[in-house]
């Protein structure tokens, strides 16, 4: 009987960091695990990459992204950065590394980064392991931020490993795995960080322009001098991380460790560590339990991506000038509010373009009203939009203002005069937009609720739950469960 080939295994990668240069990389081997078992598969992301998942089994993925048969070099990339305020030169991928880039089937570069897949040079004395744990909470971050609307990396397998490693932040020895990522890039605001340091201005340019080429492509059909094109992809970027910012605020998500090395050059959010969903209001909440300062807490974030965005501007004064980066960077502020309203709007039922621009200028803002319910009304964060949704699902939009209640179950009595003013502002942009005929208003709030709103947050309660079947039963059904409804 003919054994059939691995798809996975002839796929045409692009070697386009490889091309850059030994200055930017080590060939690295993946660890020998004793067993990998397939726990996560993304058929949504094998079929953005142009393949059949119905023609990809599980043992192929494992081959493929467990014991990664058959491909050559594994690149562990080389990076610097800013953590918690001090510069650590002796970074780099430590437990991982960029397995190959390939075009999707829109034709965008993506990279397919793995994490727990051993040691490097820049493991510094770590074992290169991920826990399964670990991985888990990698899956549920990214499915969740994807549904939220958040520019996100997105993985691709979890496979179990078979060992068991110690850590001091969880029951150990515990379970490992190795989990690949789909990303737009890899290379990191620490990237350039490093050239700075080692004073190699040469060689960040054409970091610079490989990035611009197949992360900004479109910006070299408008600017074809050196200097110009290099400013406009730092004011693209700070769009972009402003954007980046105001999501993860609307979606309720905390980072954790927002160093310069867990910022994309291509703005996207990556790699989920100490993460957390806002369980209440709370702007001085953290996800990491080593960040004692609260330095990385929810409420700093944006703060925190604009300073990075300016100590990025260290390594690029070494190619540009000063003046104009400190212009674009005075964007950001602009680009995080408006990207912010039109984020919190929909999760509150109004897509952009559902109240007619004429009726605009006649109705209050929802968003800070909003805010100063939810700081004063103890309910969770994520529930409020979710009961929001299930309300008008079921009841739609109401006749007056005082046919709508307070909708979160179980929770207590709102403050009179917060509730009062938040109902009146959403039920006047609820009005507005029912009056459209044309786009059938009140269905298309409705539709709007359930999109961009989470039946389950993913809250650590939540998230523990889920662990808990896996860890003590070995079963996974509900994790299926979330994902089924999330995604």
């Amino acid at each position: 009987m003919a054994v059939t080939p691995n798809p996975l295994l002839g796929l045409p990668f692009e070697g386009a960091i490889e091309a850059l240069g030994p200055e930017y990389w080590d060939v690295v081997e993946a660890a020998q695990f004793p067993l990998t078992r397939l726990r996560f598969r993304n058929d949504p992301l094998l079929r953005q990459l142009g393949l059949d998942p119905a023609a990809i089994s599980d043992a192929d993925l494992e081959a493929a992204y467990g014991r990664f048969e058959g491909r050559t070099p594994l690149l562990a990339l080389r990076y610097h950065g800013h953590q918690f305020g001090s510069y650590n030169p002796l970074l780099g991928d430590g437990r991982g590394f960029l397995y190959g880039q390939l075009r999707d089937r829109h034709g965008q570069l993506q990279d397919l980064g793995t994490k727990g897949s051993g040691t490097t040079p820049w493991s510094r004395g770590g074992d290169g392991r991920l826990t399964l744990k670990g991985g888990l909470r990698e899956v549920i971050a990214s499915e969740a931020l994807q549904r939220l609307g958040v520019s996100t990396s997105r993985t691709l397998t979890l496979i179990e490993t078979g060992e068991d490693p110690w850590r001091g932040d969880e029951p150990s020895p515990t379970r490992s795995s190795v989990m690949v990522r789909l990303a737009r890039t890899h290379l990191r605001f620490g990237s350039c960080e490093r050239l700075l340091f080692r004073r190699q201005p040469a060689q960040l340019e054409r970091l610079l322009r490989h990035v611009v080429a197949i992360h900004y492509p479109h910006l070299r059909a408008i600017h074809s001098d050196g200097e110009q094109l290099l400013l406009a992809f730092y004011g693209e970027l700070v769009q972009r991380v402003a954007r980046l910012a105001a999501a993860w605020m609307a979606a309720g998500f905390i980072h954790g460790v927002l160093n310069t090395d867990n910022m994309s050059l291509a703005g996207e959010s990556f790699d989920y560590g100490p993460f957390a969903f806002l369980e209440t209001w709370d702007p001085g909440f953290t996800a990491a339990y080593f960040d004692h300062s609260g330095l990385y807490a929810y409420g700093r974030q944006p703060l925190i991506c604009q300073h990075n965005l300016r100590l990025l501007q260290e390594p690029l004064a070494m190619l540009l000038p000063r003046a104009p980066l400190e212009a674009a960077l005075e964007a950001f502020g602009a680009a995080y509010d408006a990207h912010y309203r039109r984020q919190m709007r929909r999760r509150l039922g109004f897509d952009a373009g559902l109240v007619p621009a004429e009726a605009l200028a006649d109705l209050p803002d929802p968003v800070p009203p909003t805010l100063r319910l939810l700081a004063d009304w103890p309910v969770a964060y994520g529930r409020f939009f979710t009961a929001l949704a299930e309300r008008v699902q079921v009841g739609g939009v109401p006749p007056t203002a005082d046919d709508l209640e307070p909708f979160v179950v179980g929770a207590p009595s709102p403050p009179r005069p917060e509730w009062l003013a938040w109902r009146d502002a959403w039920w006047r942009w609820s009005l507005a937009a029912a009056a459209q005929p044309s786009r059938n208003g009140e269905a298309a709030i409705s539709a709007c609720l359930q999109r961009w709103n989470l039946p389950v947050t993913p809250i650590r309660p939540v998230i523990e739950r889920i662990w808990a079947a896996i860890d003590e039963r070995d079963d996974w059904t509900p994790l299926q469960q979330w994902l089924d409804q999330t995604v």
